[in-house]
């Protein structure tokens, strides 16, 4: 039997919650849907943009936080990343850079996808993507359902 699963929300730990919280709603366009209590101190967050969810949680409780970020603890941040479909990738890298982000040009992959990626505060990597050849669109279309709204066509030919 199949679990009916309805989305998913990963959790980022993060070291400062109004750093992140910046980034991912003033930078990224994320609404803030709700939060832990009301006002501007809160431990936890959820975040929304065109259907995405993510969450945010901080890493300490108030008062243990210490002075800078563990180094080891962002270290370990490396082998994750999270991948946002996004077809205007050159006005993704555009925007970024205007609000002072350290970003390289998007790049087409050996698979046919074309990545900009960019870390957030907390040194978690994000990847934006958009298939880069036919192949990959039609590929993606089929593998993500994308025509599956009302034979809506949500992933658009090049």
């Amino acid at each position: 039997m199949a679990i009916a699963i309805w989305g998913c929300a990963p959790l980022l730990q993060v070291f400062d919650m109004p750093v992140a919280i910046h980034f991912y709603r003033d930078i990224l366009g994320f609404e803030l849907v709700t939060t832990s209590r009301p006002g501007d101190h809160f431990d936890w967050a959820l975040l929304r943009l065109n259907g995405v969810d993510l969450m945010l949680n901080t890493a300490y409780e108030d008062g243990e936080r210490p002075a800078a970020p563990d180094p080891a603890r962002v270290a370990a941040h490396a082998d994750a990343m999270l991948f946002f479909g996004c077809e205007d990738l050159d006005g993704v890298y555009r925007h970024l850079r205007a609000q002072g982000l350290s970003v390289k040009e998007p790049v087409t992959t050996h698979y046919g996808m074309s990545q900009l990626g960019v870390k957030d505060p907390d040194g978690y990597n994000l990847c934006f993507q958009w298939p880069a050849t036919q192949q990959t669109r039609d590929q993606w279309r089929t593998w993500y359902g994308f025509e599956s709204e009302g034979g809506k066509n949500i992933a658009p030919e090049a």
